[in-house]
C-alpha cells in the first residue's frame, strides 16, 4: 500500500496549491514513483484540462494519465450529491484511487476547490472522501482578511470536525498570515492542537496572492492587442483611468493593471511612457473595456511605445469590469516559473518537510468505512475469480444480481435450473444476459446426475440412506449445488431466496460437514454503518446456543473479521455490563466469555456488556472504563437468536444501513443462506462473501 496524504482546505483561496506543489517534489525526494489525484476538479472554461492539475503532471514530469488524475467536474458531483448519491461519488472515488495506489509508493491527494456550492460545503466533502479513502489529513487554513482569533476558531472548528469524523490529521498549516500576527497566530495554535501535532505558519507572501494579465484575460473571455508574451505579468493592484491623465498618473503604483475605455489614447500612451519612465512605476498591463479599439494612428503610436505591457480589450463596461477584475483569484499554472519557484522556496522555509514525511511514512490506519468494506469485497472476489453455483436459477433477483456478476467479471457462475425456463424470464423481465457464458444444468436431467447420486449414497449409507432416496434426493437443488462442491464442480453456493435456511444447510450439514475444531455452524452479519463495519453474530442459525456454543461462535466470528480486513474486538453482548447483572443469562455470557480468553488469549473481548457501552466511547467511560474493548467493539456476539435477529434487522431498519450477509462460518467449504426477501444488491454482495471465502479454504 502506499503512503498518502489528503490535503484538505477551510475555504477557497487557502492556498493550498502552494502546499500541494512543496509536499509533491518532498514525496518526489523519497520516490520517483509518485502519483497526484484531485478526486473533484474545477469546471475547465476554454480549455480542454484542469490547469492545476496540468501545474503537477507537467512540473514535476510525472508519470500519470491527466484522465486518472480525476474522478468527477465540480459540477457532477453537486448533481449527484443533490440526487442523494453519495455512495456513487465514494465508489468511484475510492476506485480511481486505488489505482493509483496500486502503482505509486507515495500519492498526494488535493482536496476541493469550491465552498456552498448547491448547499455542499467544501468541508462536508473534505470529510466525505478522506474518511472513506482511510488516509490522513493535513488541514490548510487562510488568515488572508480574517481577524487573528477568528482564524484560530476556525481552524479548532475545523480540525475537530474531523476527528469527529475520526479522519486522522497529521498536521495544520496557517497560511496567508500577516507578519506581525505571526507570533500570535503560532502561540494560540499551539495551546490548542495536541502537542505532537505539527503546526506551521506560512506568511503571506504579495507576489504569490498577485492574479497574472492572464487570469485576468481569462476571466474578462478578453482578446490579446499587444504583448501576448507578457501575460505572466504580475497584477499588485487595479485603478480606473477615466480622470485627466495628469491626475491619472500620480494614482499609478508598482505592477498596477490600468483599466480604461478603448477610446482614451490619452491614459492609454501616457500609462506606456510612465511605464517606461524611471519616475514611474512599472504597471502589468492595460485592460481596454467597451469592446473599443484606439485608431489606426493611436495603434501605431503604440507599437512604438510597446515594450513590456500586455494591452487587452474586453466587452462590457468600466466599472462592471473592474468589479469582475476584483474577483480574479491567484492561481499557480504550468507556464508561470516563477510563481511555482517561489511557492517551493516558501514552502521549504515555512514547512518542516521533514517532520511531516517521517510521520506520512510511519502512518497506519485501521479504520475501514463501509464504502472502503464493499470496494474491498469486489477486488479480491474479482482477483480470486471462484466459481459460485446459484441452485434458484429461475428467481428473478437470482438471474439479476447474475447478469451484473457477469458483466464485471467477478466470478463464473453456475445457474441451476431449465434453461428454457431461464431464458423466458430474462426475456420477461427484459434483461440483457448471456447465458452462453454462464454454465446451466438441471438437477432433473443432468450429465452429472449419475455421478452425484453414488457420490450422496457413500457419503449417507451408513445413516440408512438408500440409492432410491439418494437418487431422489440429486434432482433437489440444494443438494444438486451441494454436491457440485463436493465434487469440485464448484467452490461455494449462495441459496435461500425462495427456500428456508434448513433447505439450503442441511445438506451442507451432511456431506461437507464442519471444519476440524468446530462443532457449531454459525453465522454473521457485516453491518455496513455510516461510520464503521460491525460483524454481527449469530443473527441466522442457532435460536438459544449454550456458553459453549456461544464462545465457539465468537471466536469463528473473530476469525471472520480479521479475514475480510477488520480488526476483532469482541463485545459478548448481554443485559448488563461487567459484574453487576446477576441471572441465567448473564451467567452464560460471562461463562462464555471465560472459555473465549482461555482458548484464544491472544484476543480482545470482554463481556457480559451492553451495547451501547460496546459501541458508545462516552458510554463506555462512564461503565467499562479500563475496557480495551468498550466503545470500539467490531465484533457483536448475541446472547440468542431472538436478540441478534431482531436487533440486525432493527439497525439496518432505522439507519439504513446495509447489512452484508448472513455469512456461515464453520464450513469445510462456503454454502451461504440468502433471506427470502432478499434484494438483487443482497445476493450480490453474499456472491463476493461466499468467493471470498472459497479463496480462504
Amino acid at each position: 500500500m502506499s503512503k498518502a496524504i489528503y490535503i484538505a482546505a477551510v475555504e477557497s483561496d487557502s492556498g493550498k496549491s502552494l502546499v500541494s506543489l512543496g509536499l509533491l517534489r518532498m514525496m518526489l525526494t523519497k520516490s520517483s514513483k509518485v502519483g497526484y489525484f484531485r478526486p473533484i476538479i474545477n469546471e475547465v472554461e476554454n480549455s480542454a484540462i484542469d490547469d492545476h492539475t496540468n501545474t503537477a503532471i507537467n512540473f514535476f514530469n510525472l508519470d500519470i494519465e491527466y484522465n486518472d488524475c480525476y474522478a468527477y467536474k465540480q459540477n457532477e458531483v453537486v448533481e449527484l450529491l443533490s440526487e442523494g448519491k453519495a455512495d456513487d461519488v465514494i465508489h468511484n472515488v475510492i476506485k480511481k484511487y486505488k489505482k493509483l495506489e496500486a502503482k505509486f509508493d507515495y500519492v498526494l491527494v488535493e482536496g476541493t476547490d469550491f465552498s456552498g456550492e448547491g448547499g455542499f460545503t467544501e468541508l462536508d466533502v473534505n470529510l466525505m472522501i478522506a474518511k472513506n479513502l482511510g488516509i490522513p489529513a493535513l488541514i490548510v487554513g487562510s488568515g488572508n482578511g480574517k481577524k487573528k482569533k477568528d482564524f484560530v476558531n476556525t481552524m479548532q472548528l475545523t480540525y475537530k470536525s474531523f476527528i469527529r469524523k475520526e479522519v486522522d490529521v497529521i498536521g495544520i498549516i496557517a497560511n496567508k498570515i500577516e507578519a506581525n500576527e505571526i507570533d500570535y497566530i503560532q502561540k494560540e495554535l499551539q495551546k490548542s492542537f495536541p502537542e505532537n501535532l505539527q503546526i506551521d505558519i506560512i506568511p503571506k507572501i504579495d507576489f504569490l496572492a498577485y492574479p497574472t494579465v492572464r487570469e485576468v484575460l481569462q476571466a474578462l473571455n478578453g482578446k490579446v492587442l499587444f504583448g501576448e508574451q507578457f501575460l505572466d505579468n504580475a497584477i499588485g493592484s487595479y485603478s480606473t483611468g477615466a480622470m485627466q491623465l495628469r491626475n491619472y498618473l500620480t494614482r499609478i503604483r508598482e505592477n498596477a493593471l490600468v483599466v480604461t475605455p478603448g477610446d482614451r489614447a490619452d491614459i492609454i500612451l501616457g500609462a506606456l511612457q510612465a511605464n517606461a519612465s524611471t519616475n514611474y512605476p512599472k504597471i502589468a498591463g492595460i485592460v481596454l473595456t467597451g469592446s473599443l479599439i484606439p485608431e489606426e494612428s493611436i495603434t501605431k503610436l503604440i507599437e512604438g511605445v510597446q515594450s513590456t505591457v500586455p494591452i487587452l480589450s474586453v466587452e462590457g463596461g468600466t466599472f462592471g469590469i473592474t468589479n469582475k477584475i476584483g474577483a480574479v483569484k491567484s492561481k499557480i499554472y504550468a507556464s508561470h516559473d516563477k510563481k511555482i519557484l517561489l511557492s517551493l522556496d516558501t514552502f521549504d522555509t515555512y514547512v518542516n518537510a521533514e517532520g511531516l514525511t517521517t510521520t506520512l511514512t510511519s502512518y497506519n490506519s485501521d479504520k475501514l468505512t463501509p464504502s472502503m468494506f464493499q470496494y474491498n469485497l469486489l477486488q479480491k472476489a474479482r482477483a480470486y475469480k471462484k466459481h459460485i453455483v446459484l441452485p434458484e436459477g429461475d428467481d428473478e433477483r437470482i438471474i439479476t444480481a447474475a447478469a451484473r456478476l457477469q458483466l464485471l467479471n467477478i466470478v463464473d457462475l453456475t445457474l441451476l435450473g431449465d434453461r428454457n425456463a431461464i431464458q423466458l424470464k430474462c426475456d420477461q423481465i427484459g434483461l440483457q444476459i448471456d447465458l452462453d457464458k454462464i454454465n446451466i444444468l438441471n438437477p432433473e436431467d443432468s450429465i452429472h446426475n449419475e455421478a452425484f447420486e453414488k457420490t450422496l449414497y457413500e457419503a449417507r449409507k451408513h445413516k440408512g440412506m438408500t440409492e432410491t432416496t439418494a437418487k431422489d434426493l440429486v434432482s433437489d437443488v440444494s443438494y444438486y449445488g451441494t454436491l457440485m462442491i463436493m465434487n469440485g464442480l464448484a467452490d461455494g453456493m449462495v441459496s435461500g431466496a425462495v427456500h428456508t435456511t434448513m433447505h439450503t444447510i442441511k445438506p451442507s450439514l451432511q456431506l461437507i460437514k464442519t471444519k476440524p475444531g468446530v462443532s457449531v455452524v454459525s453465522s454473521v452479519f457485516f453491518m455496513c454503518l455510516s461510520d464503521r463495519v460491525s460483524v454481527m453474530g449469530d443473527c441466522a442459525v442457532n435460536p438459544n446456543p449454550n456458553a459453549e456454543q456461544l464462545a465457539e461462535i465468537a471466536i469463528s466470528s473473530a476469525e471472520s473479521a480479521e479475514a475480510f480486513g477488520i480488526e476483532a474486538k469482541i463485545a459478548m453482548l448481554s443485559y448488563s455490563s461487567g459484574s453487576s447483572g446477576k441471572g441465567e443469562e448473564v451467567e452464560k455470557v460471562r461463562k462464555a466469555t471465560a472459555i473465549v480468553r482461555n482458548l484464544h488469549p491472544e484476543l480482545k473481548i470482554e463481556g457480559p456488556i451492553q451495547y451501547d457501552a460496546a459501541v458508545d466511547m462516552s458510554v463506555a467511560k462512564t461503565k467499562m472504563p479500563d475496557s480495551e474493548v468498550a466503545g470500539q467493539a467490531s465484533v457483536l456476539i448475541f446472547p440468542d437468536l431472538n436478540t441478534g435477529n431482531n436487533t440486525y434487522k432493527a439497525i439496518q431498519r432505522e439507519t439504513g444501513a446495509l447489512a452484508i450477509g448472513p455469512m456461515l462460518q464453520g464450513l469445510n467449504k462456503p454454502v451461504n443462506d440468502l433471506s427470502r426477501g432478499c434484494t438483487v444488491e443482497d445476493i450480490f454482495n453474499t456472491v463476493l462473501l461466499t468467493a471470498i471465502q472459497a479463496h480462504q479454504g
